[in-house]
């Protein structure tokens, strides 16, 4: 069983920062690749980025570029989402999940298993 834990989220005003983390557990993960969606309140669930387990491959969404980066604690077991300069459309539930084959791609039916998530609050 895979498990994924995420945290670091909470109530920020806009122009903040925050790390969130994504920790995994329960496989050996060398082959996986970790991406991080977010669902905003009444959106579809969006993918965010996503990177291969070595901590190359690093892909973003479009919509976020610049603000996001994601990466890879080394040879630890966490992949950590850094997002800056906040804006008040950033508010969502934040979801780290893992593909077992590895692309790391942006469509969430590719990723088998998924954290509970952690919620991103942006105050203006």
């Amino acid at each position: 069983q895979v498990w994924l834990v995420e945290s670091g989220g909470g109530l920020v005003q806009a122009g903040g920062s925050l790390r969130l983390s994504c920790a995994a557990s329960g496989d050996t993960f060398t082959y996986y690749a970790i991406g991080w969606f977010r669902q905003g309140p009444g959106n579809d669930r969006e993918f965010v980025a996503s990177i291969k387990w070595s901590g190359e491959g690093a892909y973003y969404a479009d919509s976020i570029k610049g603000r996001f980066t994601i990466s890879k604690d080394g040879a630890g077991n966490t992949v950590y989402l850094k997002i800056k300069s906040l804006k008040p459309e950033d508010t969502a539930v934040y979801y780290c999940a893992a593909d077992q084959g590895g692309y790391g791609s942006k469509w969430s039916s590719t990723y088998r298993f998924w954290g509970q998530g952690t919620q991103v609050t942006v105050s203006s």
